[in-house]
């Protein structure tokens, strides 16, 4: 049995790689910059849809604008993800990956960047990230 040892620039690229976790969460700081432009755009959207009414009791009342920011951020990049996949099973015909679907699901009850890192690692699996 022969037990291979890395060449020093091959460890090296495996150490600087960075891992999924780190490349979603680059993902989000991108779409976080998005999501602050568009919330100080001085012109408004053409295609605005119109607002729901103002509840009190929501829970979008009782969390911070931080919070929201990173919600927001969160799902900007859960919808990247989801214009990717679904052209991936448009293009290839492949039946819906039940791993996908659950982690998917998944990050819609709970949306947090762990849930969100589950769906990039089941688009991960089927190699169609190209980030």
């Amino acid at each position: 049995m022969s037990d291979h040892t890395p060449a020093p620039n091959e460890a090296a690229r495996v150490a600087d790689a960075p891992t999924l976790t780190d490349r979603v969460l680059e993902r989000v700081r991108v779409a976080a910059v998005a999501v602050d432009r568009r919330a100080n755009a001085t012109r408004p959207r053409t295609a605005r849809r119109p607002r729901a009414p103002h509840d009190p009791l929501a829970a979008s009342v009782t969390r911070t604008p931080e919070q929201i920011r990173m919600a927001r951020s969160l799902r900007h990049v859960f919808d990247d993800l989801g214009d990717v996949y679904r052209a991936y099973l448009r293009r290839t015909g492949a039946p819906v990956s039940p791993d996908v679907r659950d982690s998917a699901y998944r990050f819609r009850r709970e949306l947090n960047l762990t849930s969100l890192v589950a769906v990039a690692a089941g688009l991960d699996e089927l190699h169609i990230l190209t980030w």
